[in-house]
């Protein structure tokens, strides 16, 4: 039961990092070409919802193996 735990705040610890490496990415991109803001905003979403769907993912078999 520890290691369910552990491993969840393993996969939250890789989600925040994951997100925070997006949107810094974002960010720069954005100060570089101010124009193209529209194109990266859908692109940070696809992004964003591929990494939290990974993390329910994670969140799901942790309380299917408990």
């Amino acid at each position: 039961m520890n290691l369910t735990f552990f491993g969840l705040c393993l996969a939250c610890m890789g989600v925040s990092l994951a997100e925070g490496m997006l949107m810094n990415g974002l960010f720069k991109s954005a100060a570089r070409q101010p124009d193209i803001i529209p194109q990266l905003r859908s692109l940070m979403i696809m992004g964003i919802a591929f990494i939290e769907g990974t993390f329910l993912v994670t969140l799901v078999f942790s309380f299917v193996i408990k």
